[in-house]
């Protein structure tokens, strides 16, 4: 099991930025993969960016340039940067933690709700 525990969101105005952290309750290293996703209401959960045990990172169209995911493997910790955030970014942001090629072997936070709004 992991438990992921996502905090930093909050009302924001366009252009502005905010940064997510994710706290895991394991070793990143143990981890194949952390992403972060979002989901609007009414719609699905979208990927927002990867980042695999490797260190190579992925990132939707709709972010790259703006989102930035990294990791502090020594505190267990993922962080998503987002700069120059627009309406459309408004949703709630889930860690997701991938162990495994098994539904079971993927894990989700509580989730984070993110605004931007002017």
């Amino acid at each position: 099991q992991v438990q992921l525990v996502e905090s930093g969101g909050g009302l924001v105005q366009p252009g502005g930025s905010l940064r997510l952290s994710c706290a895991a309750s394991r070793r990143l290293f143990s981890i194949n993969a952390m992403g972060w996703y979002r989901q609007a209401p009414g719609k699905q959960r979208d990927l927002v960016a990867t980042l695999t045990r490797g260190g190579s990172t992925n990132y939707a169209d709709s972010v790259k340039g703006r989102f930035t995911i990294s990791r502090d493997n020594a505190k267990n910790m993922v962080y998503l940067q987002m700069n120059s955030l627009k309406p459309e970014d408004t949703a709630v942001y889930y860690c997701n933690a991938r162990g495994g090629p098994r539904q079971e072997d993927n894990y989700w936070g509580q989730g984070t709700q993110v605004t931007v709004s002017s």
